[in-house]
């Protein structure tokens, strides 16, 4: 079982000054199931901590990746095809490649539960092996 993130939890717990910091930090802290980030998330969250913190967030972020507390998954063919197809279908949501990289993640290893601050976005797709995605942190 895994817990697949967007970039928002994992900003929010390297910013001690997000409104959001308590709440996903915990989330991380508590999680017993292996936290799983599309390798696009990586690049977003490169880009907004260095537009907004210090090289030490980011570099704090990497150490995880690289003691296997954080599992970075490669986008494979298959998924670009399936962002495609998702990017397509919410064109007017309108969904962009990082979230439909996360949805085709999720769905490629049939986890449901998704780290996202983006519910608006996340509770309207509807993913091809479940009903809905359990979105976390509530």
């Amino acid at each position: 079982m895994a817990l697949i993130c967007d970039t928002g939890p994992l900003y929010a717990a390297l910013d001690r000054n997000d409104k959001h910091h308590q709440r996903c930090a915990r989330m991380f802290e508590a999680a017993d199931e292996v936290i799983v980030v599309p390798a696009p998330v990586v690049v977003e969250l490169d880009w907004l901590v260095g537009n907004r913190l210090s090289f030490d967030a980011f570099d704090a972020f990497l150490t995880d990746v690289e003691t296997g507390a954080i599992r970075v998954e490669e986008l494979r063919p298959i998924d670009y095809s399936r962002v495609r197809a998702i990017c397509r279908r919410y064109v007017d949501l309108p969904l962009g490649f990082v979230d439909a990289a996360v949805v085709a993640v999720a769905e490629r290893l049939k986890e449901a539960r998704v780290a996202s601050l983006d519910h608006r976005h996340f509770s309207v797709v509807r993913p091809a092996h479940v009903r809905a995605f359990e979105l976390v942190p509530s």
